[in-house]
């Protein structure tokens, strides 16, 4: 079984077009492995057959991996410090533990309101021994630093996601969301204070599901 996922998970990062080290997709493996041994103690995912964890979890995290280092080669403001990057209501680390492996040079924190699975996150980036990674137990309003990068994945919708985080985003930074079919409604009802400015369509390997990823920064306006 370790094996089959293992062939499926190096097949979905080459079809999404990613450079992957052994290393990488091993700490990749272990951490799917870790998400399953401790998922009834820290209630992390509904989904319980490990070929759906790798699809819907990892390879769906995955998918922003590029669009996000794209992003982040085009941005001369983070290329010399690094970037610090945060994703907003994790869960049990996605996409933030996903990013944290696969992007070693992106400082991310990974912030929860339940304790437990900001607790878990800690205990990934331990057993991984991700220096990059760290899981926060706090409400996103909360947080005094700010970020280059601040993301979700099926976090909440779009105005929320951008009016619970805005004081935790740098003038300078972005918004970066995962959504699943465009959501145009929500785009809509942004606050004055954010603008889109690039929608990217993301294709998931093995999953036949719309997904995108919504890029947003504060307006100028709002930019003291």
């Amino acid at each position: 079984m370790q094996h089959d996922l293992a062939t499926k998970l190096a097949f979905g990062v080459e079809a999404l077009g990613l450079s992957l080290s052994a290393s990488q997709l091993q700490q990749l493996m272990s951490y799917m492995a870790l998400i399953q041994k401790w998922n009834k103690v820290y209630n992390l995912t509904a989904l319980r057959d490990p070929d759906d964890m790798l699809t819907h979890h990892l390879l769906d995290s995955l998918s922003a991996i590029g669009p996000l280092g794209h992003h982040l080669q085009n941005d001369a403001a983070i290329r010399g410090d690094g970037c610090a990057l945060l994703d907003v209501g994790s869960g049990g680390g996605l996409p933030g533990v996903v990013i944290a492996i696969c992007c070693p040079a992106v400082r991310v924190t990974c912030v929860d309101a339940v304790s437990k699975k900001a607790a878990f996150v800690q205990q990934v980036a331990a057993s991984l021994k991700l220096t990059n990674l760290k899981g926060v137990h706090a409400r996103v309003e909360s947080l005094t630093e700010q970020f280059d990068v601040v993301c979700s994945r099926a976090f909440a919708s779009l105005p929320d996601f951008v009016t619970w985080s805005v004081a935790a985003l740098k003038d300078s930074g972005v918004w970066m969301a995962m959504k699943g079919k465009l959501p145009t409604e929500e785009m809509d009802a942004l606050p004055m204070f954010a603008t889109v400015f690039h929608v990217e369509q993301l294709q998931v390997p093995s999953l036949d599901a719309e997904r995108c990823v919504i890029w947003m920064k504060k307006a100028p306006s709002s930019v003291v």
